[in-house]
This record gives C-alpha cells, sequence and structure tokens, in this order.
C-alpha cells in the first residue's frame, strides 16, 4: 500500500510500505477513503518536536471496514467507520469514566497500524475505537465530510469548552482560529453560550468563526488582544479556551479569563521555557485550568448525532482538499497558512 511518510522537518513523502494485516482477534482492518492534516501534525513537520524519520503520519482515518477478528463484534466488512486519533479499548476503568485518551490498552495511529495519511490501517481494540456512520448516510460526501472532523479538531474543540464550563446563556473568549478554535466556536453555539468571542489574527478565519456562531471577533494578538477582550467583556470572561497550544496563547487566555473562571485548553503545549507556566496569576485570580488531550471518543457518538440530524457541520474548517499525492502539498499549505486544514480523498 502507500502512505505518506516523515523524511525530517519540511520533508513528507508518499511510499509504499507494508499493508497491515489482523495480528489480534480484536483487530479491524479499515480501507481508509478520507483523512486530513492536522495542526498538530505541524509541530514535527517544522521540526519543533521529535519524531522518527521514516515513520508513518496521520490520526484522523475514515473508511470501510475490509476485515476483522474474530474477537470483534461491533463493526463487520463493509461498514462505513471512522476512528479518533487515539485508539482505546472501551472496556478498561479510564475508558469507562471517559477518559479514553488515559487507556490502559491504549495505542496511536503509525508504525506498522498504518497512521492515518494511507490506504488501509489496522485498529487495534476495533470495538472499542471505531465509531460505525449508518447505513443511509455511508455514502452521503457531504455528510462524510461534516463527521470527519469529529476524528480530532471537532471532539478537540468541544472539550476545551467542556472544560472551560461553558453552559447556557455564558460568555465565553476562545483564543485561536485554526481548526480546533473554531470548531471550539461551534462546540460554544452548541452548548448554549449566548456570548462567543473569537480571538486571532486572520480576518478570512474569524469571519468564518462569525459564521459558526462568534458573536464578536478581536483581530489582534498579545497586549492588544488583552486590551480589546477586557473592553469588550468588562474586565474578561469566566470561560475561555485556549485552542493553540503556543505558551503566548496560553498566557492570552489566562489574561483574559475573569477572576473565578476557568481556562480550557486543548492546545499541545509548546514553547513554555524552563521556569515554565506563570502559575500566580492564576492563584492570585483563583482561575481553574482544566482540560489536556481530548478524549475524542467520549464525545463522538454524541456530536455523531447532531452531524446527521443536520444541526452540527463543521466541514468548512476544509478549505482546500488533496488526493493521497498531494499530502506533501497539504502539509506545505496548512505550514504557510494558505490553508485552514486540509481534507484527503483517497
Amino acid at each position: 500500500m502507500r502512505a505518506a511518510i516523515y523524511r525530517g522537518p519540511g520533508e513528507i513523502t508518499v511510499e509504499e510500505v507494508p499493508r497491515p494485516e489482523i495480528e489480534s482477534p480484536t483487530d479491524a482492518i479499515v480501507r481508509v477513503t478520507h483523512t486530513a492534516v492536522c495542526g498538530s501534525d505541524l509541530w514535527f513537520y517544522r521540526g519543533q518536536s521529535d519524531r522518527e524519520e521514516g515513520s508513518r503520519v496521520g490520526h484522523e482515518p475514515m473508511g470501510i471496514v475490509e476485515e476483522v477478528g474474530d474477537d470483534v463484534r461491533s463493526v463487520e466488512p463493509g461498514d462505513r467507520v471512522f476512528a479518533p486519533f487515539v485508539i482505546s479499548c472501551g472496556r478498561c476503568e479510564f475508558c469507562r469514566k471517559g477518559l479514553h485518551t488515559s487507556c490502559v490498552n491504549g495505542d496511536s495511529w503509525g508504525g506498522e497500524n498504518g497512521g492515518g495519511q494511507g490506504e488501509y490501517v489496522r485498529a487495534p481494540e476495533a470495538d472499542g475505537t471505531l465509531v460505525r456512520v449508518p447505513d443511509r448516510h455511508a455514502d452521503d460526501e457531504d455528510t462524510l465530510e461534516a463527521i470527519l472532523p469529529l476524528t480530532d479538531v471537532m471532539g478537540t474543540g468541544h472539550h476545551a469548552a467542556v472544560s472551560a464550563g461553558v453552559r447556557e446563556g455564558d460568555t465565553c473568549i476562545v483564543v485561536g482560529d485554526g481548526a480546533v478554535g473554531l470548531c471550539g466556536v461551534l462546540a460554544a453555539r452548541r452548548l448554549g453560550a449566548e456570548r462567543i468571542i473569537a480571538m486571532g489574527h486572520h480576518e478570512d478565519r474569524l469571519e468564518l468563526a462569525e459564521s459558526f456562531g462568534a458573536t464578536e471577533t478581536i483581530a489582534a494578538r498579545g497586549q492588544e488582544a488583552v486590551d480589546a477582550a477586557d473592553d469588550l467583556t468588562n474586565g474578561g470572561a469566566n470561560h475561555v479556551l485556549e485552542c493553540v497550544g503556543a505558551a503566548s496563547a496560553m498566557e492570552t487566555a489566562i489574561d483574559v479569563c475573569r477572576p473565578g473562571g476557568t481556562v480550557g485548553y486543548v492546545g499541545v503545549p509548546h514553547g513554555l521555557d524552563d521556569s515554565g507556566l506563570d502559575m500566580f496569576s492564576l492563584f492570585g485570580d483563583n482561575i481553574g485550568l482544566n482540560g489536556g488531550v481530548a478524549p475524542v471518543r467520549a464525545y463522538a457518538d454524541d456530536l455523531l448525532a447532531d452531524v446527521l440530524q443536520g444541526t452540527l457541520d463543521p466541514s468548512p474548517i476544509f478549505t482546500k482538499t488533496v488526493d493521497l499525492d498531494g499530502v506533501p502539498e497539504g502539509y506545505r499549505a496548512m505550514d504557510e497558512r494558505e490553508a485552514i486544514k486540509v481534507l484527503v480523498k483517497l
């Protein structure tokens, strides 16, 4: 089969690799039809995080089940499925409490299971990981493109909103205008927030945030953004979604959080120096910090139901579409901010 391979900073290739096979009774083999390039992929692409050269990449697969192990019960060959970015068993202590990212039997995509940006993946713990799309929607392209963000960014934006404590009638600030931040706006609207202030520095992305439900936008960064948020909210919001992962974004999120409020953070942490996060600002204003890597599988069924009934559509975050050969170009486009998120159709 063919798959995207990391060959060093700035270099993604598409190569022939061994096709994964059933190794355990709990495995399933999925032929990938849709996948995506993630903002988190840019960290290793830019050389800002470690990744083994020669490794397969991608973690947002959707496709058709081709083969299942003897113990798999929830899916069968021919089913349309999608998979969260973390593999989970669905039965351990942490899966049962909705913390699938801490699954004791968990794994990540890549390596010999295929990687998400390739023609096939092996899904270990298929019953706990794969989410089946009902047959009546299985070949509806528009619906499938709306479902695909549930593999990662929509669930991650939702986790930011849940972690920040967003509820009906609330005011919240979303820091970040990437795919996760935009999905955070959708999530806050879904949870009933009355005011949603989207903060970023790309006018086109903030326009999309408004179409997703943002009531106000701030096109600025640093102290200018903090001052604008303070003016809009008379001193900050009780609920702040940090959807970037950079140290500067976390500092901004804390600065725009009202005393006694909560920052829900989901950005993969980068850029914190040896001094770490300034905890005094949190301590002094009794600001809560809640979140982490999103347990997307915990939210997948509820979010899928909303997509299927037509009340949730995150697909506009895909602003560029490529085939498998175009994956290297997809990375380049996202790296150079020419695309919000790249859809890969195989």
